[in-house]
């Protein structure tokens, strides 16, 4: 039987790829968006249904799973960005990402996870960042967002494990081919005081050249070995970056 995946934000970079890298492997596969209309995929598409979805939305997320059906898998990828200063970020950015990055993978973790303990089978992936494998600057409230998902997923693989549901984390690396900075909430010069310029200025040169770079192909093939995992793993890297850090911590 064809298994069926959900993935959130699958407009553009990781989301899109980890869509379309299933669709080649015969997946049923629900690729979700806020803006379905303009939804464009690869490849051979007679399994894709294209939703729409905003996970901060509590209507939005009953209305998906009302027609969705079963799901097999589950993929939280949609998320937003902010990279600044802390001390000039305002609190209506913090809480927008805290909201989507973080309540909004919860939020439809507690959509799914019944009709998977029914069946006492199904996997929860949930995607972060390589920012929680290590300190990084310019990034406290971004990180935050996604740091707390990691503690969220490591006791929720605790609690679900009881009914054949496993939960796995993909941590990704930096990919200048994505659209991390369009999606960002704030241009990083409206959060980078005059003070903060000197040491702003190189690592925001280092955003657009990493020495070590993600492909959204790494990240796909990050999700496809954390749901084909059957040990105790939890923590899956996903590009030579985000696999260096893990390494180093």
């Amino acid at each position: 039987m064809t298994k069926t995946i959900l993935i959130t934000g699958t407009s553009s970079g990781y989301g899109k790829a980890i869509a379309e890298h299933f669709l080649s492997h015969g997946w049923n596969v629900i690729a979700t968006m806020r803006r379905p209309d303009n939804a464009s995929f690869s490849g051979d598409t007679t399994r894709l249904r294209v939703l729409p979805l905003d996970v901060t939305s509590d209507t939005s997320i009953a209305a998906l799973i009302e027609v969705a059906g079963p799901i097999d898998v589950l993929v939280n990828n949609a998320g937003v960005g902010a990279v600044g200063a802390f001390e000039v970020t305002p609190m209506s950015l913090v809480r927008q990402l805290i909201e989507t990055n973080t309540i909004g993978v919860m939020a439809m973790c507690q959509a799914v996870i019944p009709q998977m303990r029914e069946r006492r089978s199904g996997t929860i992936v949930n995607v972060t960042s390589s920012v929680t494998l290590g300190a990084f600057p310019l990034a406290a409230a971004y990180t935050a967002s996604k740091q707390a998902i990691e503690g969220f997923t490591g006791s929720l693989a605790h609690e679900l494990a009881h009914f054949g549901i496993r939960t796995k984390l993909v941590e990704p690396g930096y990919a200048p081919t994505t659209n991390f900075g369009a999606n960002a909430i704030m241009p990083f010069d409206q959060l980078i005081p005059a003070d903060y310029a000197d040491f702003a200025g190189p690592i925001i040169e280092a955003f657009g050249k990493p020495a070590l770079t993600t492909r959204e192909s790494d990240v796909a093939e990050g999700v496809w070995n954390a749901i084909h995992d059957t040990g105790n793993q939890l923590h899956f890297p996903a590009g030579p970056d985000a696999v260096a850090l893990s390494r180093v911590r």
